[in-house]
């Protein structure tokens, strides 16, 4: 079967628009409506769900310490004073264990609950001070940030005329709140995003749904009151938002991997170093029936796949085609698995019959992506064109310069580069000069000049690969443009 674009992303799309457009919709619809909840709902419902919930937070805090994901410590600290702030919200409620006296303390730990855990959650994707970029010290913070919580309940509950006025619902005070809480939950919600777009994984759409839930429920919490329906369904998107984000940094942990969706600063070469993790099984399974029939070709396809996605980033690709590109890169010498041995591992150049077989590589890879299934249409095409050349001298149908997209173009001047490098037993390896020297010659011609200099400037802040122990320039020409890499 295959999966277009269509098939794979909208239907992901469509649910997670679904489930925010929902809540959303019922907070304008009904949310005005005057209801009587008794108190001791809120007590027992928010009160010690959100306990529950800081002591999840602080549990994913503390495997965060242990693999030393600072980020992840940093988001266990958010939704622990986020649901530490909740739980005192409830705890509080007037006419169980206090007065009405200490509603002041209600009024404001509930509407500082999300602000407050916003901007913590802001601070895991912004470069943290030189003092908290540590594990230990940020372990520090939390207990600090929760010793408040705690110091402010047992003051506000003990003396109530020293709290701050609370700002009404839709008071200036709120709006400015409410408008700074929604800036911050925005840019959230825009990384996680991004994340998503590169990933398309089921755990990072939830992120973007439970940030959503939380940006919602921030507007219930400052422009409704506890007599408004929406008040009190904000409630339980707030801890259903802290619960949908939590999961997926906890299994991002579980499965030994940095937590990345609230940080948005994932790059298409995270996708191609743990393609199981962000591509799926089948993409792996590729990668790993390669090595066991190749070790060089597998070693090959991963750093083109590598290269590639940095030349694309470069280039301002999309996030879609970022990703079609990383899975093109890892897949794209298929086909080798159907060259016979003899042919595939001959230690020597092959004569025009060997070479007119392992050029049909291509042909055999888009057949066997075709019979596995799963892989998009821009992936295929990847994957029967990376040989083609502008000048229409490539191969498998010789395409002109018009035919050829710049994906493609960005693969095929990656993989005859590090082609170009590698060592083989027949010949030895080009140095990085010799090898940007042939792709700068053919600059126009053979290869796209946009994806020679970018991947010039990629290689540049690297080191250049040792020098090869003779330059073959002068005894090959025109290797570019024949060699099967």
């Amino acid at each position: 079967m295959r999966n277009s674009l269509r098939e794979q992303l909208l239907p992901l799309l469509g649910l997670g628009i679904a489930a925010v457009a929902i809540p959303a919709a019922v907070e304008v619809g009904i949310g005005r409506s005057t209801v009587h909840v008794d108190g001791h709902v809120h007590f027992f419902a928010v009160g010690f769900t959100a306990l529950a919930a800081a002591a999840a937070s602080v549990a994913l805090t503390i495997v965060g310490a242990r693999f030393a994901d600072t980020r992840t410590v940093l988001i266990g600290a958010a939704f622990a004073v986020m649901a530490a702030l909740l739980a005192l919200h409830g705890l509080s409620t007037p006419g169980i264990l206090f007065s009405k006296e200490h509603y002041g303390v209600v009024m404001l730990t509930g509407g500082a609950t999300l602000p407050a855990g916003g901007l913590i959650l802001a601070l895991s994707v912004m470069p943290l001070p030189a003092r908290l970029r540590g594990v230990r010290p940020l372990l520090i913070l939390e207990c600090v940030m929760l010793s408040l919580v705690v110091v402010l309940g047992a003051v506000g509950l003990a003396v109530p005329r020293f709290l701050p006025e609370v700002p009404n619902a839709n008071s200036l005070g709120a709006v400015v709140v409410l408008g700074c809480g929604i800036a911050i939950y925005g840019m959230l919600i825009m990384r996680a995003l991004r994340t998503f777009l590169l990933t398309r994984r089921l755990s990072d759409l939830l992120v973007v749904v439970g940030l959503a839930w939380l940006a919602i429920a921030l507007v219930a919490a400052l422009t409704m009151t506890s007599t408004e329906l929406g008040w009190w369904l904000g409630h339980g998107l707030e801890l259903d938002g802290i619960l949908v984000v939590g999961i997926p940094v906890a299994v991002d942990l579980a499965q030994t991997a940095q937590s990345r969706p609230l940080a948005g600063d994932l790059h298409a070469a995270d996708l191609v170093v743990s393609e199981e993790v962000f591509l799926g099984s089948h993409v792996r399974a590729i990668t790993l029936r390669l090595a066991q029939r190749d070790g060089y070709t597998e070693q090959h396809t991963r750093r083109v796949a590598l290269r590639a996605v940095q030349v694309g980033e470069a280039l301002g690709l999309s996030t879609r085609r970022l990703r079609a590109l990383a899975i093109g890169g890892l897949v794209h010498d298929i086909g080798k698995l159907s060259v016979p041995n003899a042919i595939l591992k001959k230690p020597g150049p092959l004569d025009q019959d060997e070479y007119r077989v392992i050029q049909m590589h291509v042909e055999w890879g888009v057949k066997l992506l075709e019979e596995l299934g799963g892989f998009s249409a821009s992936v295929r095409r990847l994957v029967h064109n990376h040989h083609e050349r502008l000048d229409g001298g490539g191969y498998p149908r010789g395409l002109s310069a018009e035919e050829i997209d710049l994906d493609t173009r960005i693969l095929t001047t990656c993989d005859v580069y590090d082609a170009l490098i590698s060592s083989r037993v027949y010949r030895p390896a080009w140095s990085h000069d010799d090898a940007i020297g042939l792709l700068r010659s053919q600059a126009g011609t053979a290869f796209d000049p946009r994806c020679v200099d970018a991947l010039e400037a990629v290689l540049r802040r690297e080191a250049p690969p040792a020098a090869a122990t003779q330059s073959p320039m002068a005894v090959a020409p025109g290797i570019a443009a024949s060699t099967p890499a």
